[in-house]
């Protein structure tokens, strides 16, 4: 079954009053930067279902081919992943990851849509690249600085088992990774944010629910 979060609302009614009104919106972005904190947000806010495509990774490891790429980074010696791979590398890396799970993710998104309800997708790997294939658009949130994504990871470390180690993901998320996702973004057309309330009120508008 594919996890769906659903919310209930009112405001999703102004929006279908209107012949053009959008039904789907994805947010995308680097680890840490408030995706899921926006979405459920927004979904809260106008009645509508937040899916987090980074749930499907589970499901994803029962594919052997799959399976390599969910627990890529895992598999990794932490210490010696950090300090022999570049940016460029790191990149690449979840590039890779990303691209492997992609026919699976919008397979998914596609099956979602049938349902016919007003959807937010986010999740970190829906790339810019990748997002150019979906039906719907989207934005790119970027994080609001270091120390935010540091204290956040801290909190939900995605991968570092010491405070060490979270910091040398928290710079590659920031340095790295976001430097990366806001070249890619620009190149594809989407709208990259710091500011979630500015975020919020660009989703609004794809929604077209004032």
């Amino acid at each position: 079954m594919t996890p769906v979060h659903v919310v209930a609302g009112k405001n999703i009614k102004s929006a279908m009053g209107s012949k053009n009104y959008l039904k789907y919106v994805f947010i995308s972005g680097i680890p840490a930067s408030g995706k899921s904190y926006l979405a459920k947000k927004i979904a809260i806010k106008i009645g509508a279902k937040h899916v987090c495509v980074d749930d499907w990774r589970e499901e994803m490891r029962n594919n052997f081919e799959l399976k390599k790429w969910v627990d890529f980074f895992f598999n990794q010696d932490e210490k010696k992943y950090w300090n022999t791979t570049s940016c460029n590398e790191q990149w690449g890396n979840l590039k890779k990851q990303s691209e492997a799970f992609w026919s699976t993710i919008k397979s998914k998104i596609e099956e979602i849509q049938k349902l016919n309800s007003f959807v937010i997708f986010e999740g970190v790997n829906i790339l810019p690249h990748l997002a150019k294939d979906l039906n719907f658009g989207g934005i790119v949130l970027l994080g609001e600085s270091f120390d935010v994504i540091l204290e956040r990871n801290k909190k939900d470390p995605r991968w570092g088992k010491t405070e060490d180690l979270q910091i040398c993901e928290a710079r590659a998320f920031w340095d790295c990774e976001r430097v990366w996702y806001k070249k890619e973004a620009q190149k594809y057309g989407f709208k990259t944010y710091s500011d979630t309330a500015l975020a919020e009120k660009e989703i609004l508008k794809i929604f077209q629910i004032s």
